[in-house]
């Protein structure tokens, strides 16, 4: 792929990240990396009776699936990226088990500073319905391209 720099990114440039079915597996890993054990997520009975009907997904298990290092735009800016520097979302869909989501990334802001730039990426999360289950955004500083 070839090397992007800030000077070639354009607003409403769009990446997808490939598609991820949600299985226990993934829960069962995400519990034991954070410690996460809250009955929601991992208690079949317990979740059952709650508006949701079934063990939810953590919020930041899904989060992580906007990682810009699990997207073809990781590879892309391999040499000209500086620093993560801020991330937010928002999550607005209840994400279960059987689930499939489509994690996307956009340009949604640029500010040059010299030699390198501020990129801000829409970060979103659809589903199989393709419902939007999670909106947030990503910031990064970026290198210009070499003079």
């Amino acid at each position: 792929m070839d090397q992007l720099w800030f000077d070639d990114l354009k607003l409403g440039d769009r990446w997808q990240s490939p598609s991820l079915t949600i299985n226990d597996a993934h829960f069962a890993f995400f519990k034991g990396l954070t410690g996460d054990n809250h009955p929601l997520h991992y208690d079949v009975e317990y979740a059952r009776k709650t508006r949701f009907g079934a063990p939810l997904a953590h919020g930041l298990l899904v989060m992580s699936l906007t990682a810009v290092g699990a997207s073809p735009l990781s590879h892309r800016l391999h040499e000209s990226m500086i620093a993560f520097l801020e991330q937010g979302c928002r999550f607005l869909k209840p994400v279960l088990i059987g689930d499939t989501l489509h994690p996307e990334h956009e340009v949604a802001a640029l500010e040059r500073k010299g030699d390198r730039g501020v990129l801000r990426l829409a970060a979103r999360i659809r589903n199989q319905r393709d419902e939007v289950v999670l909106d947030g955004f990503h910031v990064y500083l970026v290198r210009c391209r070499p003079a």
